[in-house]
């Protein structure tokens, strides 16, 4: 029998919201060219890879284009998937960025932790604000990606970036993010040079925005939302050096790989 294949929204409590990702789970080793070429066929913004090691998961991340160091929206989907498969509360993943921990809470709800991510404030790449088209009121770089902050919620949801001029910056990505009305703070992320013009919901952002907005409003736990064209909800929790995400998710079908 060939791999098990699930395609789950996460970050999300009903279809087609949250962030699509493509959850396989491997039979044997496949090649990583295999993996690159099933992430490019597909097209989801990050494709997950799971191998039974011992106890654990070797988990891996891929979008179209390339292998990533971090993903949470495809972790949660992959925690989602061994727990309809396998039954169990709580998963450990060994990946790139260490171990991971993910642990369900009830009604398709897991929390996953994860490294936080600090930014240093300072000046922006050329070209990043022009690309973005936005006035930033500060900037700062964590270990992926560039926080853009703008005056308002208003500004983030209107963007209309140049993504063309964006896959042109010295960056991996851009976070556009502003104080929020219905949430704690709201954001939009762009990674066209990972293949993935705008993600439509993105945990390694907020393992960075938990603990930026944390420090700005006072607080530990907070909700963040991405205000993507299909829009989702994340729970943060600043725990030290980590950062718990929390979110749900739904299975949208499934299938088997010859």
């Amino acid at each position: 029998m060939g791999a098990p294949i699930h395609w789950v929204d996460a970050f999300a409590s009903e279809p087609f919201t949250g962030n699509p990702a493509a959850i396989c789970v491997l039979d044997r080793a496949r090649p990583d060219a295999w993996m690159q070429a099933l992430a490019a066929e597909l097209k989801a913004s990050e494709t997950a890879f799971l191998l039974a090691e011992d106890r654990e998961w070797r988990l891996r991340w891929f979008t179209p284009t390339t292998e990533v160091d971090l993903c949470g929206h495809a972790t949660l989907a992959a925690a989602h998937v061994l727990m309809e498969l396998r039954g169990g509360a709580s998963f450990r993943f060994r990946t790139r960025s260490g171990t991971l921990v993910a642990t369900a809470r009830g009604d398709r709800r897991f929390e996953m932790e994860f490294p936080a991510l600090d930014a240093r404030e300072g000046p922006p790449p050329p070209g990043l604000l022009a690309a973005l088209g936005v006035a930033a009121e500060t900037c700062a770089k964590s270990r992926f990606d560039w926080i853009v902050e703008v005056r308002d919620e208003g500004i983030v949801r209107a963007a209309r970036p140049d993504l063309a001029a964006l896959a042109q910056v010295d960056c991996r990505g851009a976070i556009l993010t502003a104080r929020g009305v219905e949430h704690d703070f709201v954001s939009r992320c762009f990674y066209p040079r990972t293949g993935v013009p705008e993600d439509p919901v993105t945990g390694s952002a907020h393992c960075a925005l938990a603990p930026w907005w944390g420090a700005r409003l006072g607080k530990r736990e907070m909700t963040g939302f991405q205000a993507s064209a299909r829009g989702g909800v994340v729970g943060v929790r600043v725990a030290g050096d980590r950062v718990v995400l929390s979110g749900g998710a739904v299975t949208l079908f499934r299938g088997t790989l010859g």
